[in-house]
């Protein structure tokens, strides 16, 4: 394969990866959204449909696209892999963990707020845990990459099968979710490789995504026959499946939709998911909070839907207002918090901007 043919994959994949990580963050919106909305009107709407469609693979696909670029960064000294992949989401954790505090528990007086924030750096609050989880796994994963990488597969498998409920949101996600991130890092050849077939082969995968949605369909929404599991994606081992399937099936519906025309507005929601991710909150509760008030809004199921569009489109709003201001530290590091060099590597331009980032 030719350079110039390289370099055009490479484009092609990072454009597929910057869908993936837009859908992702919608999903991850529209869920707290949607339940948010539907407990403040007493019920649900049409949105809480597709979120429970969701619920087996929403955050397998977040982990192990996280995972996708490890490989590239996995190997550097431990200064820099520390800067890119501690430090840099300690500080964004510490920052908007403070701003939701202040907002949150600010008005009920300092002693509540510092000991709210106190316990928000042990237990995280229910929409930072996921940049609070990922330098665990990144740590994680180069403590362990000298050894064989099935008996850490398998490890992770077990984990997520044992259903480990301590109470802690910390230790009980790491155990359900690293797989997926384990996964995203050591197979990340093999998810190229899917993206780059499914680029080749348009038809029979839209058919094969088909497939996968009546299967998913069906898992999510017929019963268990056990008590404890709501559905059949529920299950043991076979939420495992699900969740791959359901990674899989991300992977292939955002290389098809990278290719069709007037989606580029999705692709900047995954560019900026980070963003989205931090920010998207305040916006989510105060939508929330007027239409409730308000009662102009009778259906759950648009009330949830201008909820997770105010969720994700104030943020993005935000960090156009804030960018090249002092208010930038928002969404931006500061050389201050930094350990190490902070020069772009060759091809740094052809980054996906992952919440993750790669160099």
């Amino acid at each position: 394969m030719g350079q110039g043919q390289q370099t055009g994959a490479v484009k092609e994949r990072v454009a597929w990866v910057d869908y993936a990580k837009g859908f992702c963050i919608i999903m991850v919106v529209m869920m707290h959204s949607t339940i948010g909305t539907g407990h403040a009107m007493g019920g649900t709407g049409f949105l809480h449909t597709l979120v429970t469609f969701a619920k087996p693979f929403r955050m397998p696909d977040f982990f192990l696209i996280a995972g996708l670029f490890l490989p590239r960064t996995i190997g550097r000294d431990w200064r820099t892999f520390i800067d890119r992949k501690v430090i840099h989401f300690a500080y964004f954790f510490v920052l908007w963990l403070a701003i939701q505090v202040a907002i949150k528990d600010g008005p009920s007086g300092p002693a509540v707020a510092v000991h709210e924030f106190a316990f928000g750096l042990v237990e995280p609050l229910g929409t930072l845990w996921f940049i609070y989880l990922l330098p665990i796994f990144f740590v994680a994963t180069k403590l362990l990459r000298k050894l064989p990488w099935p008996l850490v597969f398998i490890a992770a498998c077990l984990l997520e099968t044992a259903r480990v409920s301590t109470g802690s949101t910390v230790v009980d996600e790491f155990c359900s979710r690293y797989v997926y991130f384990y996964a995203g890092y050591m197979f990340s050849d093999r998810v190229f490789a899917l993206a780059a077939w499914v680029g080749a082969h348009k038809q029979p995968a839209t058919l094969g995504l088909i497939a996968w949605a009546v299967v998913e369909t069906l898992a999510t929404f017929v019963p268990a026959p056990f008590p404890a599991y709501p559905n059949f994606a529920a299950l043991p081992l076979v939420s495992l499946v699900a969740g791959f399937a359901g990674a899989g099936a991300v992977v292939v519906g955002a290389t098809l939709l990278s290719g069709i025309g007037g989606m580029q507005w999705l692709r900047y929601c995954g560019r900026n998911s980070i963003v989205v991710y931090l920010g998207f909150f305040l916006p989510m509760a105060t939508t929330r909070t007027v239409i409730v008030s308000t009662g102009f809004i009778k259906d759950i199921g648009l009330a949830a839907t201008l909820v997770t569009f105010a969720g994700v489109t104030g943020p993005l709003l935000l960090h156009a207002l804030v960018r090249n201001t002092r208010l930038n530290f928002l969404f931006v590091r500061p050389p201050f918090f930094h350990l190490a060099d902070k020069a772009p590597e060759a091809g740094a331009r052809l980054r996906p901007a992952l919440a993750v980032p790669e160099t």
